[in-house]
């Protein structure tokens, strides 16, 4: 069984490890297929095992990683004091051997790391989330000012595909009204949303200065990444960092 990556390119120090899972190349069967990550989806928990078991084996995983029970909080938890499950939406590391993960599957994965390569983060970042505060929290957690982070934003939904209602526009006008950049009228009298550059803004108020990645789309590349919006019932794609 093989399978590809992506791996994001941003200036991390050379400790700094970083994978984002694509959708082929494991073992669950349809509407899973194949690479499904997700143990809460209703996936065969032995498939599941066998694609954690192969992500570990493919990226040479220093331990098991920090999965989290992800609701759409603003909840981050520490790895040296991760148990499993723990509910909540990012993770934080400060020492070598604790793996970082998300798991998306249209919402916005996001990864930090400190410029001395002695920090890193994985958030999960859905419009909620964004809206909860769940990046300020994560910043907050790595206890750095921002201009001292790098990060990275994995795939996404793209604004073509994700059309939202007015409640989700309102919640984040509330805070920022420059945020209107993010929200486009369509033909329905909805509007679609822009989770890059939402999360892009949210990160220029924090003070981080570098950000990368951003422009996929996965509800469009269906071939490459699992959608919720786009199939409903599906899997999951993981998106790691960690210090070796």
């Amino acid at each position: 069984m093989s399978f590809s990556f992506l791996t994001p390119r941003w200036p991390a120090p050379a400790n700094v490890r970083v994978a984002c899972t694509l959708r082929a190349g494991g073992v669950s069967a349809a509407p899973y297929d194949s690479f499904n990550l997700a143990a809460h989806v209703g996936d065969d928990p032995k498939a599941v095992a066998d694609n954690r078991r192969l992500l570990r084996n493919a990226l040479r995983l220093p331990s098991e990683p920090c999965w989290l029970d992800q609701v759409h909080s603003d909840v981050v938890v520490e790895t040296s004091a991760w148990t499993q499950p723990k509910r909540a939406d990012a993770s934080v590391a400060r020492s070598a051997g604790q793996v970082c993960v998300v798991l998306t599957a249209d919402c916005l994965p996001v990864l930090f790391c400190s410029r001395d390569g002695d920090r890193v983060a994985a958030a999960h970042a859905g419009w909620r989330g964004l809206a909860a505060g769940i990046l300020d929290n994560t910043i907050g957690s790595l206890g750095l000012p921002g201009h001292e982070l790098i990060a990275w934003l994995g795939p996404a939904i793209g604004p073509a595909a994700f059309e939202v209602g007015d409640d989700v526009r309102v919640a984040f006008l509330a805070h920022d009204s420059g945020a209107a950049d993010a929200f486009a009228p369509n033909a329905r009298g909805r509007w679609q949303c822009d989770l890059y550059t939402l999360a892009r803004r949210n990160l220029a108020r924090l003070g981080v200065r570098e950000v990368h990645g951003g422009g996929y789309c996965t509800y469009n590349e269906e071939e490459r990444f699992f959608s919720y919006r786009r199939d409903g019932q599906c899997g999951r794609m993981a998106t790691l960092v960690w210090i070796e």
